[in-house]
């Protein structure tokens, strides 16, 4: 296991287990500098959102790079106000021109809109078709809501990308995506920094001589979970790509499986107000 990790999609699509987040980095410099210091690790999967307002960015590090773009992973995501057929179309469009590419590897769903799913999943497909992306999928999905994507689908999503760290680990949502061949992957990983200083995992950490969040990402690893950690400072970008000279034990495995509070720092997928 190292940086080169994949995990395999439907359609041998392979997607890097490790990527980097860019929410909330800012559009212009901050994003450009975070994309490119990432691409010289080794980081080979980028994971954007038309919500993020920072493509163009993305785009411009990943065009401007040493890196062929062929060999990166990049991910960007359909906002909420534009589901439905026609502008489901559109809008990745709109990505692309933005990111100046011709297209993307994955295309998420980013809420679910269970009015719209029907109409939002049959572009998806077609987007697919037309080679726009290589693979689609959704974010922040529970059963129920995968329930009703499949009363239409032909193509079942490749990801369902979740909120998911030690105090949120959602195993009813684990077990349908494992029944049903969608692989997971993890958003806030961290928990936006606050699992830090969890004692227990401070304790692990010292164990072994790493770093908390080292900890956390190499859980995921173990796991087989993809996640995607955010950082705009290049020292943590570094670091949190340190993964795969230390390995987690059986027991350390079992004390963070143990974690789970059923906590949030995100909303509610079920009480969206946007």
């Amino acid at each position: 296991m190292d940086l080169s990790t994949t995990v395999t999609l439907h359609d041998d699509v392979a997607i890097p287990q490790l990527g980097l987040g860019v929410f909330n980095a800012d559009r212009g410099r901050q994003v450009e500098e975070s994309v490119a210091a990432a691409l010289d690790v080794g980081y080979r999967h980028i994971d954007t959102a038309s919500i993020y307002r920072n493509e163009e960015g993305v785009g411009r590090a990943i065009a401007g790079g040493s890196v062929d773009r062929a060999d990166v992973f990049v991910t960007t995501k359909l906002w909420n106000d534009a589901q439905g057929y026609e502008s489901t179309l559109a809008a990745l469009d709109a990505s692309l021109e933005r990111l100046g590419m011709d297209s993307v590897d994955l295309y998420l769903v980013h809420w679910p809109k269970p009015e719209l799913t029907r109409d939002t999943w049959r572009a998806m497909e077609d987007l697919r078709a037309m080679g726009k992306t290589r693979a689609i999928g959704v974010s922040n999905f529970l059963p129920h809501h995968l329930d009703h994507l499949f009363e239409a689908a032909t193509v079942a999503p490749a990801i369902n990308q979740i909120e998911f760290h030690p105090h949120l680990q959602s195993p009813e949502v684990i077990e349908y995506c494992h029944v049903h061949g969608i692989v997971v992957e993890a958003w806030s990983p961290l928990k936006r920094g606050r699992l830090l200083d969890d004692p227990d995992l401070v304790a692990i950490a010292e164990e072994h001589d790493v770093t908390t969040a080292q900890v956390v990402l190499r859980w995921m690893l173990q796991r087989g979970v993809v996640t995607i950690p955010k950082s705009v400072t290049p020292s943590r970008i570094a670091t949190n790509a340190d993964l795969y000279g230390f390995a987690l034990s059986d027991a350390d495995m079992a004390a963070v499986d143990a974690m789970d509070r059923k906590e949030r720092i995100g909303p509610h997928p079920d009480h969206i107000t946007f």
